[in-house]
């Protein structure tokens, strides 16, 4: 599942990472390949996760070639 939340917009958002920066609020995060969503997924099951997953599309996504 991949939600979403509706909880402000951009204005609300660059808020709240102000914030955070003021009060030195930081976040651990485990950076995946689209490679590796579905063993995150099991993982996410099993309850073996200690980090929050962020998956890094702009360095996994393979060029398309063109056909000659």
């Amino acid at each position: 599942m991949v939600a979403g939340s509706s909880a402000g917009g951009m204005k609300e958002i660059l808020e709240m990472l102000n914030f955070a920066a003021k009060q030195y609020v930081t976040a651990d995060a485990e950076v995946i390949s689209m490679d590796h969503v579905n063993k995150a997924m099991d993982r996410l099951a099993k309850g073996d996760v200690r980090y929050r997953f962020v998956v890094d599309i702009a360095n996994t996504i393979r060029p398309q070639t063109s056909i000659s």
